[in-house]
């Protein structure tokens, strides 16, 4: 099972299960096993890989034990603090995960509660685990971005030197992104105080911060609407979509060819529908981050439509198996793989927004090389 989609198995259980959960251990049942196992890729009916219950004596604290302890080339690698469902995550409950960094040789401390994962390191001090955590993963909110990077603490890709060159800027520019969400979301007094004062010369009294204060939410909200507007009006100002067909034999047998798909087309069977021109326009719209809206262009087949950079049949951004009761969106990995996602609406689209961006990334690097 493709990684992106163990986490989205995972996410919907939690959803789904999450109001009837009422117990640590039930969580750990429900949620931090599955995601150990599917996610992680970890055997959890293994005690040389997964040691529930770990212990370790830590100073004059005798027996404490931590939850999992994860074990890859004979060392533990990861420690695992659980907490149930819904209970807020800080370090205050969690002090056997601190103290256990501290005299194991685990590099990676994690504290869960099933849906909020957050992962720590020692990077401000070694071997101290860091008060604040450098990927946190919201399994009911999740931030495509840092799936790559989760990618990398599973037990087929760890990477420990990999993770720790990124630990430093992932902790920062995700601490920064999270703090400027709730400043868009529920602006502070300091904030306030801060986009009031480009405009606004008088003295700052409370009648002023009241003033003030839907104003600059109001503000932020339309910014943010006109930069999506701009983005979407920028992809799609021009009318591009000039549908042609996949030629018979062009198929890259590499990356264009996946459960028997039949791409020779025979042009009078080829119809592309107002969805398939719809997705077109969405996939556009996410991958022109990347590159010139220009260069993304739209091919048909009997069986999928592709969105390909260039017009490259070699150079496949997505595919779109619309032609079915059960939508599919088909994403590239870095081996040129396409696994079909399914999606309920168009707009599911947008899930998979950051490996559309990383597959044309991929792509336009390839040109460099």
């Amino acid at each position: 099972m493709e990684f992106e989609e163990s986490v989205g198995q995972i996410a919907a259980k939690v959803k789904e299960l999450k109001p009837s959960i009422e117990t640590e251990e039930a969580t750990k049942n429900a949620f931090i096993m599955p995601f150990i196992g599917r996610v992680l890729g970890y055997d959890v009916f293994n005690p040389n890989e997964v040691i529930p219950e770990f212990t370790a004596d830590v100073g004059l604290k005798k027996g404490e034990k931590i939850d999992y302890a994860l074990v890859r080339d004979g060392q533990v690698q990861i420690l695992i603090e659980c907490k149930k469902v819904g209970t807020p995550l800080s370090l205050e409950n969690a002090s056997q995960l601190y103290r256990y960094f501290a005299v194991t040789d685990a590099r990676i401390g994690v504290l869960t509660n099933g849906q909020v994962w957050n992962f720590y390191m020692d990077i401000d001090e070694p071997n101290r685990m860091d008060s604040k955590p450098f990927l946190v993963l919201d399994l009911l909110d999740i931030d495509d971005t840092v799936l790559p990077e989760l990618k990398k603490l599973t037990k087929p890709a760890f990477d420990v030197d990999s993770i720790a060159n990124s630990a430093e800027e992932l902790k920062y520019v995700g601490a920064l992104r999270r703090a400027l969400g709730e400043e868009f979301r529920e602006p502070s007094d300091d904030f306030v105080r801060l986009m009031a004062g480009h405009v606004y010369d008088g003295q700052f009294r409370h009648t002023v911060m009241d003033k003030f204060r839907p104003l600059v939410e109001k503000a932020v909200k339309r910014y943010l609407a006109d930069q999506v507007n701009d983005r979407l009006k920028t992809a799609l100002s021009a009318d591009d979509v000039k549908v042609g067909s996949i030629p018979a034999g062009a198929d890259d047998p590499e990356a264009d060819t996946i459960d028997g798909d039949d791409s020779t087309p025979d042009d009078a069977d080829i119809r592309t529908t107002d969805e398939e021109i719809a997705g077109y326009r969405i996939v556009k719209a996410i991958a022109c981050s990347e590159v010139e809206p220009g260069r993304i262009a739209i091919r048909d087949a009997k069986s999928y439509c592709a969105v390909l950079l260039d017009d490259n049949n070699r150079k496949p951004i997505v595919r779109m198996f619309f032609n079915t009761k059960q939508k599919y969106i088909g994403v590239f990995d870095e081996n040129r793989q396409c696994t079909r996602l399914p999606i309920d609406e168009l707009n599911g689209i947008y899930q998979y927004s950051e490996q559309i961006r990383e597959q044309v990334k991929r792509l336009t690097e390839a040109e460099q090389e």
